[in-house]
């Protein structure tokens, strides 16, 4: 084995409040040099040669910014990029194939992103050699013999052009100016956008500024400016973030059309009924969050999908998850409403804005009980649950008055407050108790966080800290907008098994807005749809049932799933197909029948 030990995220190291007791209490000294030593920066740095794994240094780190691997001694030769001396580093990369749409699949910062970048040209890859001494020409002879070679050899030539959709599309809002209609021009440049603007919905958008889109919005116009770029090799990094489920699979299927001989595709996203929709093969990244990532594959998308979800990938014969995700074939039984224990009731509402109206009609769930909240964009389902967490009245006046409620919005807002100071207010003397502590803090890796300020961390980051405040704290009713945007799918499991938890133990109430149809089937229990036009009018349906609740929604989409075999996990059906008939005939469209 070999002995991988990086020092993570230096900006909370903090050498003259400690003392150094990483450098005074490691053991190691080979001729008169120390396997961790104070760098002319005035930080520490581990000499890796010397290391011996001991773990004392990680121990005496107060700061807990030092984590030791073990890494099988044979992926010494396969590494790809390093960030700095022991920083993050990529081992392997995945490939694109010409006619086909290449998924990747894989926790956040294992790698992902860095391998696109590096496929897209943006990134140079370093082989290790932190002086930056080697390029194009090393990639050429490091994978000499492999369908690398090639591809290396023609973009470092400038003969292949590629086109990357970056993952945070947000700093586009910061960063472009003008209309919709001009950037869309500009990445076409200036020749007809007009059928890429109508298969991606955006031709009523065209007028509009840049700066005032939504996420959804914003998404859709940086993947129509991607098509728009052209190449011969098109990127797609998360482009489902902010879209509704129809969206998602419209989405999907534009990029699908892309395919052709001339032509490659790579994706990468955290919903796995896309990624199984639009891949035809799937490479997995596994491995330690910032520490390292390492390429499998490639598999067939179905093979791919179901051997991260059991945690195991034969190519390597590894097995780096110890627990496999797991569906529900059918939904949950409908169970009898409690004697004597008041459920979550509101009565029926409207609220009107400029150029928008909600209608809710009355409705109530029992204690226990976790309601997911489906709809497409704009159409209101925020403003429900705005309505129940006591921040909006209707047009009438009212106000709903409910004792305790813990609300997660769907943005949460940057603080100059630290992580720690956040949870401990929301958690109180719960904060060092079992169910926090193991539940939520360590599976969703926060107590690495915990000196960091929430408006000093990244989009998912600070996710996770806001779905950790809102079920952090004691109440009756928990509302959680959005809780799986930017999050990976081993972290949307988490969630998803602590939210049936709360409602189950503590006999909550919770209210789940999503769009990721997997995280609903982990999660809930009832299911309430939001139908009409959105930006103009929203209808809710009374609360239903899950196989109800499906069926009423992808019934309005057209869109039927089928159950893999070996894993249960629903997989969509190729419209018109012979089981895209019967389901449709039966009304069956997600669970199957009795």
């Amino acid at each position: 084995m070999k002995i991988r030990v990086a020092v993570l995220e230096l900006e909370r190291c903090q050498p003259d409040k400690c003392g150094t007791p990483c450098i005074a209490f490691c053991p190691p000294v080979r001729n008169g040099i120390e396997a961790i030593a104070l760098g002319p920066n005035g930080f520490p740095y581990v000499n890796e040669e010397l290391c011996i794994g001991c773990g004392i240094c990680v121990a005496k780190c107060p700061f807990e910014v030092i984590t030791i691997v073990n890494l099988p001694s044979e992926l010494g030769e396969d590494l790809v990029h390093q960030y700095g001396v022991n920083a993050f580093r990529l081992y392997r990369l995945p490939h694109v194939q010409r006619g086909k749409v290449v998924g990747v699949l894989g926790r956040n910062g294992t790698g992902k992103s860095t391998a696109f970048r590096i496929l897209s040209g943006q990134l140079v890859p370093n082989f290790g050699d932190l002086e930056g001494r080697k390029g194009w020409e090393e990639a050429n002879l490091r994978f000499r013999g492999t369908v690398l070679q090639d591809y290396f050899k023609a973009l470092g030539s400038g003969k292949i052009r590629v086109s990357l959709k970056p993952q945070q599309i947000e700093l586009l809002s910061r960063a472009v100016r003008g209309k919709v209609r001009e950037l869309l021009s500009r990445a076409a440049s200036g020749g007809d956008f007009t059928r890429v603007a109508e298969e991606l919905d955006l031709v009523h958008l065209l007028n509009r500024d840049v700066s005032v889109l939504s996420g959804g919005e914003l998404q859709r116009l940086v993947i129509a400016a991607t098509i728009l770029r052209g190449g011969d090799v098109l990127i797609f990094d998360e482009p489902t973030s902010f879209l509704d489920v129809h969206q998602r699979f419209r989405v999907a299927s534009v990029i699908r059309s892309l395919v052709s001989e001339e032509r490659a595709v790579l994706v990468s996203d955290h919903d796995l009924a896309f990624m199984d929709y639009v891949s035809d093969s799937v490479f997995v990244l596994y491995g330690e969050p910032s520490v390292y990532g390492i390429v499998s594959g490639p598999y067939g998308a179905r093979e791919g999908i179901n051997c991260y979800l059991e945690g195991y990938l034969p190519l390597d014969n590894v097995r780096f998850r110890n627990f496999r995700i797991a569906f529900q074939v059918k939904g949950p039984e409908e169970r009898a409403e409690e004697t004597g224990a008041p459920g979550l009731y509101w009565p029926a509402m409207t609220k009107t804005f400029e150029g928008f109206r909600l209608s809710v009609p009355e409705g109530s769930i029992p204690r226990g009980e976790v309601l997911a909240v489906l709809g497409p964009n704009g159409i209101g389902k925020t403003t429900f649950v705005k309505l129940l967490a006591v921040q909006l009245e209707d047009d009438s006046g009212l106000r709903l008055d409910y004792a305790s409620v813990s609300y997660k919005p769907q943005h949460p807002v940057p603080r100059p407050e630290t992580v720690e100071e956040v949870l401990r207010n929301a958690a109180g003397e719960r904060f060092e108790g079992e169910f926090v502590q193991s539940e939520l803090i360590r599976p969703l890796r926060l107590e690495k966080l915990m000196e960091r300020r929430l408006d000093e961390l990244s989009g998912g980051e600070l996710q996770k800290v806001s779905i950790v405040e809102a079920l952090s704290r004691q109440a009756d009713i928990y509302l959680l907008d959005e809780p799986s945007a930017f999050l990976d799918v081993e972290e949307r499991y988490v969630i998803a098994r602590t939210i049936r938890r709360i409602a189950a133990d503590l006999r909550a109430h919770i209210v789940l807005v999503e769009h990721d149809l997997m995280l609903v089937d982990f999660a809930a229990t009832r299911v309430m749809v939001f139908t009409g036009r959105p930006g103009i009018e929203g209808r809710a349906l009374p609360p239903m049932d899950l196989r109800s609740g499906f069926n009423a929604l992808l019934r309005e989409l057209g869109i039927t799933f089928r159950r893999d075999h070996e894993t249960k996990r629903p997989r969509v059906n190729k419209p018109g197909s012979r089981l895209d008939r019967i389901q449709k005939e039966t009304g069956e469209y997600y669970y199957l029948a009795a």
